[in-house]
């Protein structure tokens, strides 16, 4: 009988951590119980081929109506609609380099780079919190009458119904995912507004934890009570691109927080405020100029499809900011003996905001008017600030809380019913009666009253639980952007 020869097995790992980075995964799929055999790991590879089949399978009968199965007409409105929308994000979105200008200009050098990480690091939170929950509570299903809406984590992308909107032959058909970016920028610009009021003493990881609940939870629950049909808009309630929704809720939330934390070191002596000048006015010049440009999207694209509505709301905005910058410049020119730059600057911010809730529902000459009000305001807001003793560094309460109520208000006064010619007046100074004024001023005080309270509950609860949201006193004398960052904006300028 004869042996045959067989050459000698090679020794197998025996453990994983002796394993290679090449044998260690089959490795680890052996080791499991029942997938030792080659027959198991060949059902195994079957997985991702079964979930791709579902994948497509659950696409395919959700999707229904095609982009190609679109008349002319239907596909070039429909994607005419969300080209606009997307364009109108992007420019929204550049919003937040136009407040990081103007922010950082206004304040010291020894702060800068922690205020352009604040501006650019806060929209990555917003848009995070947004997408996981945020976009769900402002524009889910009604879970409690109008007052609180969700439907469940993260946004669903679907785009099956805008298409099935589109060939019934609707317009402002839009895909969910072009709505949600233009949504998120809007909650973004809420938490930066926050910024500006916190400047130059706020600790940085604390304001991050206040971002992320501003835009997951506080702006959300009000924002759904006007544009998701909630009890607001049940009411009549008119706020075409924010200015309560966004800009008074940015406003009150950072008020709540310059009031927590104090004013800066210096800012008052004898409980006279002195002045603090920015460090680079040519940057806030720019910012300004951003922001202008921004608001074309922010405003125009709140009509969500591209009409013939979009170019008059466009001129509505840039008359009420030529108003504010108008006024601003004259009230100060009055009050300092001087045209001041940074009330020039505001001045152009607080007509923008003036005419975001009716920039819709003014005629052009009320929209001039609105913003030269917000102009003439903003110089004495600012001053009624340092007066109370509450440090405001770039004036953002002034211009987004205080404006952003008023351009709410102000629909009351002489606001039309719409943008078509001849329309009737809606306010109490043109026709319109008190009724709608009434009901502006319990929109703009709902969200004052909601903010405040959410966020002073909000800012506490950070404070306890991280040891306080203030900078140590060493730290704010030496500049946020040593101990906050360890890096600073100008080391070519800094000083030994």
């Amino acid at each position: 009988m004869t042996t045959a020869l067989q050459s000698p097995r090679v020794r197998s790992t025996a453990r994983l951590q002796e394993a290679s980075l090449l044998n260690g995964p089959m490795l680890l799929i052996r080791s499991i119980r029942g997938l030792r055999t080659n027959k198991a790991l060949t059902w195994l590879a079957t997985i991702p081929l079964a979930l791709l089949g579902l994948g497509v399978f659950s696409f395919a009968a959700r999707a229904g109506v095609e982009l190609s199965d679109l008349s002319g007409a239907q596909a070039a409105t429909f994607l005419a609609d969300n080209l606009w929308l997307f364009i109108a994000t992007i420019l929204v979105i550049f919003m937040n380099a136009g407040f990081a200008m103007v922010e950082a200009g206004m304040c010291r050098s020894k702060n800068a780079v922690n205020i352009l990480t604040k501006n650019l690091f806060v929209f990555a939170l917003a848009v995070t919190a947004y997408w996981v929950i945020g976009y769900s509570i402002m524009y889910g299903d009604s879970i409690a009458g109008g007052w609180l809406y969700f439907s469940g984590l993260f946004f669903d992308a679907d785009p099956s119904g805008a298409l099935e909107c589109a060939a019934a032959g609707d317009t402002g058909c839009l895909v969910p995912a072009v709505d949600f970016l233009f949504q998120a920028a809007f909650a973004g610009t809420a938490a930066t507004i926050v910024s500006g009021l916190v400047a130059e003493r706020v600790k940085f990881g604390e304001f991050v934890v206040f971002s992320l609940v501003l835009t997951a939870f506080i702006y959300p629950i009000s924002g759904s009570w006007q544009w998701n049909g909630g009890w607001l808009s049940e009411l009549g309630f008119i706020d075409f691109a924010g200015s309560s929704i966004v800009h008074s809720v940015g406003g009150w939330a950072g008020l709540i927080g310059a009031m927590l934390l104090g004013p800066r070191i210096g800012k008052f002596v004898d409980g006279k405020p002195q002045a603090m000048p920015g460090h680079n006015m040519a940057i806030a010049t720019l910012g300004a100029l951003i922001l202008w440009i921004g608001w074309y999207g922010f405003n125009p694209g709140s009509e969500l499809a591209m009409d013939q509505y979009v170019a008059y709301v466009a001129v509505t905005t840039t008359l009420a900011a030529a108003g504010g910058a108008i006024a601003a410049t004259v009230i100060s020119t009055l009050t300092s003996g001087k045209p001041d730059l940074t009330m020039i600057i505001n001045g152009i911010l607080a007509g923008l905001v003036s005419i975001t809730a009716g920039c819709g529902n003014m005629t052009f000459g009320g929209a001039w008017l609105a913003g030269a009000v917000g102009g003439a305001i903003v110089v004495f807001s600012v001053a009624a600030v340092d007066a109370a003793g509450i440090d405001d560094p770039v004036g953002a309460f002034s211009v987004h809380g205080v404006c952003g109520v008023w351009g709410t208000v102000a629909i009351g006064l002489w606001g039309v019913d719409g943008m078509d010619p001849g329309v009737a007046g809606i306010g109490l100074l043109n026709g319109g009666g008190l009724k709608v004024l009434l009901i502006q001023a319990l929109g703009a005080a709902a969200y004052a009253i909601w903010t405040i309270v959410t966020c002073w509950i909000a800012w506490s609860i950070i404070g306890s639980l991280f040891g306080g949201i203030r900078v140590s006193e060493q730290e704010e004398l030496q500049g946020l952007d040593i101990g906050e960052h360890g890096m600073e904006a100008y080391p070519d300028f800094a000083s030994s």
